[in-house]
């Protein structure tokens, strides 16, 4: 616990010190005064805050029985080091992460089996379908990126995922504000009341997703979220049939990190949206304990086409499940620097016609 002397003021974080003649504690910098009582309760639960525990038990997958390695061929990309499985009749093939030709090895993978897998619901046709709506409307795109050859590259792929589910208990205290003005005939007055506000709750988190590939940008993989889980099964290997399917190369005790900060985020905000009434609100402490924290290994279905232009690599992703199409396309400078050159065009001539009508009146 704080000594009084290292007591900081709350309305301005001032020293504190004890007022004789109020026996209160008084802010020689802001005139605040507080009551000894009142301010040990304050720091009291300031000081008195758990760290964050949150701690996951998990497995690294099953090993795949004999039977269901039967079939199936898993190869390393030479030029990006992405993993991904074939069935036996695949001898060529261009590898999905990084867009290079492949010759296939004949290495199997082990240690490959996910607890769930959520199958494909749409198909490449649809994939296709989809990335040329994400070009209409798009006038600065370059024509090349609308030829049919770039829409060939589309491939269907069972992206890795740590999928965590806890319960939350979170608890954060605010340093909040209420403001209150008025005036006579000589000033105008403004009160502002400090208040500790402190709130807790309990959230329960099912199938939070992080993608256990590092050659997929988690961003990329987060904006086609969510994924359905209802929809999924039991891993069985007839769901990879005319699919790729990535291995995790990044293991569960890696991906935590991502997990713990997703759930600590959407917690804080909860209870922050429940802080209502002051004119400012600002956190003094958060903290957030998980229980039954576990994690499960699935493969949740992604069509990825990458391509390239003028030497930048573009990769475009739609959710397999839900349709969810997201990309970042190429401008062509030319026809950027004609719409902004016929743009100015229009301005300059709109501001004319204004000097003109101002000079006339």
């Amino acid at each position: 616990m704080a000594k009084a002397e290292d007591y900081k003021c709350p309305c301005c974080g001032a020293a504190i010190a004890f007022d004789t003649k109020a026996q209160k504690l008084k802010c020689p910098s802001c005139g605040t005064e507080f009551e000894v009582a009142d301010l040990q309760t304050y720091y009291t639960a300031i000081e008195d805050v758990p760290e964050d525990s949150m701690e996951w038990e998990a497995s690294d997958g099953e090993e795949l029985k004999e039977e269901e390695k039967q079939g199936l061929h898993s190869y390393l990309c030479n030029s990006c080091g992405g993993e991904i499985v074939t069935d036996a009749n695949t001898v060529a093939t261009t590898c999905p992460f990084c867009g290079s030709n492949m010759v296939l090895s004949d290495k199997v993978s082990g240690k490959l089996k996910p607890d769930l897998v959520v199958p494909f619901k749409y198909d490449k046709k649809a994939a296709k379908e989809a990335l040329k709506n994400h070009y209409k409307g798009k006038k600065l795109l370059p024509r090349v990126f609308k030829d049919e050859n770039h829409i060939d590259e589309i491939k269907g792929v069972y992206v890795p995922f740590w999928l965590f589910d806890a319960s939350a208990d979170g608890t954060a205290s605010y340093r909040a504000t209420r403001l209150r003005s008025w005036s006579d005939h000589d000033f105008e007055y403004t009160e502002t009341q400090y208040f500790h506000v402190v709130r807790d709750g309990k959230m329960d988190f099912q199938a939070v997703p992080v993608d256990g590939s590092e050659k997929i940008a988690n961003d990329l993989m987060e904006s086609i979220e969510p994924f359905n889980l209802k929809d999924a099964v039991d891993f069985n290997t007839a769901y990879l049939a005319g699919y790729f399917a990535d291995r995790y190369d990044v293991d569960v005790k890696s991906c935590e990190p991502r997990a713990n900060e997703r759930i600590k985020k959407s917690m804080e905000g909860e209870l922050r949206r429940t802080v209502k009434g002051y004119a400012t609100v600002n956190p003094t402490s958060q903290n957030v304990r998980l229980t039954g924290g576990r994690a499960r290994y699935a493969l949740l279905p992604v069509w990825l086409l990458t391509t390239r232009w003028k030497g930048e690599t573009y990769t475009f992703a739609m959710n397999g499940q839900t349709g969810r199409f997201v990309g970042d396309l190429p401008s062509d400078e030319g026809l950027k620097a004609k719409y902004f050159i016929g743009g100015g065009a229009i301005g300059a001539a709109i501001a004319l016609a204004i000097q003109a009508a101002i000079f006339f009146l």
